[in-house]
């Protein structure tokens, strides 16, 4: 049986920051230091990693709204954590807090909204 959606869930994920993940690479920036789409494509993994053992068998969710602040660089080689927390279900409407963290402390932060659809019905709306 799977477990219900509710507010207070939470997940973390860990990645340690490569050359790829870098704002040189991704065009965003020139340092060599991890790029803000990076974080926030960590974030938003995190957040869908939160609640996709619960959704129902041709469910996912995506990705409909970031607000996130990108407070400090991050060198390569250092590991990154990221922390969300479901905050709100309303309906399909899937709420999140974020936090990421390496080393030092606290480099983001932010939410997020995600909605859940039904694969099959969105692929078809294309």
């Amino acid at each position: 049986m799977k477990r219900e959606l509710e507010a207070g869930m939470t997940h973390r994920e860990t990645r340690k920051v490569e050359r790829a993940d870098t704002a040189a690479r991704y065009g965003s920036g020139t340092l060599e230091v991890l790029a803000t789409p990076a974080m926030i494509a960590l974030m938003e993994h995190t957040a869908l990693k939160t609640v996709l053992p619960c959704l129902p068998e041709g469910y996912d969710t995506v990705g409909f709204e970031v607000n996130i602040r990108h407070l400090k660089p991050t060198p390569v080689g250092k590991q990154v954590e990221c922390k969300a927390t479901l905050t709100e279900v309303e309906e399909k409407k899937l709420v999140f807090e974020l936090e990421a963290r390496d080393e030092e402390g606290v480099i983001g932060k932010g939410s997020h909204i995600r909605y859940m659809i039904n694969q099959e019905k969105f692929m078809s709306n294309l």
